[in-house]
């Protein structure tokens, strides 16, 4: 081999360490990887699936309101335009609050007792839990705003504090 030659494999070696600096591949941490299933064996995870069923339902309101015919096809791709790639994003983003927050030693703590059989029965139950006293907290929540005793407190307020005087009508507007 000549001289040419290992230089440019010398050349070539040193431009990949150098890239190798300046773009190091990232390398996940043991307390990231604990993160991740803690996520998992706490069932967070799966309430994290259910937040992509929830904004796929918002937006699919959002498209028919407008579009009250759609074809299967539409909703075919419609349900794949959030996929794995946006949920590990999604995932991606949750894990530094973990981080921030708790210690290793925390989470390695909190594998341990959501791996236990204790926590099957609340791990499969909680989603429905949480979807059921959604929908109850829904229901209060318009029953409370829609309540004429609710809102003439609210009107009585506005008159106290004399919210229409300190936000006058704009001219021409409503």
């Amino acid at each position: 081999m000549g001289l040419f030659d290992k230089m440019k494999i010398t050349s070539v070696f040193l431009l990949a360490l150098l890239w190798g600096a300046a773009h190091p591949v990232y390398s996940e941490t043991e307390k990231e990887r604990d993160i991740k299933k803690l996520l998992e064996v706490s069932g967070i995870l799966d309430r994290l699936s259910y937040m992509q069923e929830s904004l796929l339902n918002n937006v699919s309101m959002m498209v028919t309101a407008p579009f009250p015919k759609v074809p299967d096809a539409f909703w075919g791709e419609f349900n794949q335009l959030i996929g794995k790639k946006e949920m590990d994003d999604l995932i991606d983003r949750v894990i530094p609050v973990y981080d921030k927050h708790m210690s290793h030693e925390t989470v390695k703590k909190l594998i341990t007792m959501f791996e236990t059989p204790f926590w099957d029965e609340w791990k499969e139950k909680m989603p429905q839990i949480s979807r059921e006293a959604g929908v109850i907290g829904s229901e209060w929540g318009r029953e409370i705003t829609q309540s004429k005793a609710f809102n003439k407190q609210l009107e009585g307020l506005i008159e106290k504090y004399e919210l229409e005087k300190l936000n006058p009508t704009p001219v021409g507007g409503n």
